[in-house]
């Protein structure tokens, strides 16, 4: 059954593995959220802190975890919910179809290799001895420079820049304005002006990553600036020039790579983390939102805050530093209980410190 009619609920166990606790004839038009659901659409239960939202919900049906506490309607019930929701979501949203070949405004020169089950939209631009693989979608306004590869069943967004001699794999997503291969950052002071470092290598994206809209990854100073298989980058993100960054890992918006520093496998940095150039950062390291980054961090390390401290030490310094006026406070009012009992004792009072911040 297409997504114009819907699916019936036995139609959704079947493709998403689930059990089903309800009618199996049951048809669900959409997927909607819990809050705007309406009788002929299925909504879901993936975090139990929104099972009072899903219990008042007017969902004709309910996609949860197994162990889901009841709900008001029909509930498929899966091992893997929020992976089961993406089946559900691919089911009533596919890709829409894209018919291959080459719109008449872009330009293709001469020495390029687009396959012919590519897909080139209006004005891009594809230059010489670049290549385009099977079924990639160049959008409209993208660019792919000379000597660029783009692996099949890529994706390049509008607007997106590819810069001479960068490679894609298979199945990479770029998002809109996303900028890859431009300049490093390298500048050396000669005594009266900065002078540019030639920035001579290049980026290789390997297969399976994603790169979200207006981030920007700078091609080497020599050899690769190199992102990992599997990887997946929010926006605005910048990859500085030679990052090595290691498979799987998630680098959320804002985040920002210097020049050298390498990142392992699986390594989570959250929203606007700050790495420091030539730093290593191990596999599997989990780095929390605005941290700073500024040396070697050791493989599994939790970390937080800047500079960046493992994530318990972390949260011991956030509490007392809340607690500093007070503890000051606390301090100055001791050492004027000192002064006065050495004042009664004949003690010569210390040379005042100075530059004591007000009480």
């Amino acid at each position: 059954m297409g997504k114009a009619a819907g699916f019936t609920l036995g139609e959704l166990a079947v493709a998403l593995r689930a059990t089903l606790d309800g009618d199996p004839s049951r048809v669900v038009t959409g997927v909607a959220p819990l809050d705007s659901a309406g009788p002929d659409q299925i909504s879901f239960l993936i975090d139990r802190r929104y099972a009072a939202a899903a219990r008042a919900s007017r969902a004709g049906a309910f996609l949860a975890a197994s162990d889901a506490p009841g709900l008001p309607a029909p509930t498929l019930r899966a091992a893997a919910p929020q992976q089961a929701l993406i089946d559900l979501l691919t089911l009533f949203h596919p890709p829409a179809p894209v018919p291959p070949g080459v719109h008449p405004t872009a330009a293709v020169a001469g020495g390029a290799r687009v396959d012919a089950s590519a897909s080139v939209g209006p004005f891009a631009v594809i230059e010489a001895d670049a290549a385009v693989g099977a079924r990639v979608r160049v959008h409209a306004l993208a660019y792919v420079g000379a000597g660029a590869a783009v692996g099949e069943d890529s994706v390049l967004y509008p607007r997106v820049v590819l810069y001479p001699g960068v490679r894609l794999g298979r199945r990479v997503v770029v998002q809109a304005g996303a900028v890859i291969g431009a300049e490093g950052f390298g500048y050396a002071f000669d005594g009266a002006a900065h002078r540019k470092i030639p920035q001579v290598g290049s980026v290789r994206i390997e297969d399976d990553v994603e790169i979200g809209a207006n981030t920007t990854i700078d091609r080497a100073t020599l050899g690769e600036t190199v992102v990992g298989r599997g990887t997946k980058i929010d926006n605005l993100v910048q990859i500085g020039h030679n990052v090595t960054v290691g498979e799987h890992s998630i680098l959320v918006a804002q985040v920002g790579l210097s020049g050298s520093c390498r990142l392992g496998r699986g390594v989570v940095l959250a929203g606007q983390v700050g790495v420091a150039d030539h730093v290593t950062v191990g596999d599997g390291v989990v780095s929390g939102a605005q941290a700073g980054i500024a040396g070697d961090v050791a493989a599994g390390e939790k970390v937080l805050g800047t500079p960046a401290l493992p994530m318990a030490h972390a949260r011991r310094v956030w509490v007392a530093k809340a607690r500093l006026p007070e503890l000051i406070r606390r301090m100055r009012a001791a050492e004027r209980r000192l002064q006065r009992l050495e004042g009664q004792l004949g003690i010569a009072a210390p040379e005042p410190r100075g530059g004591d911040e007000d009480e």
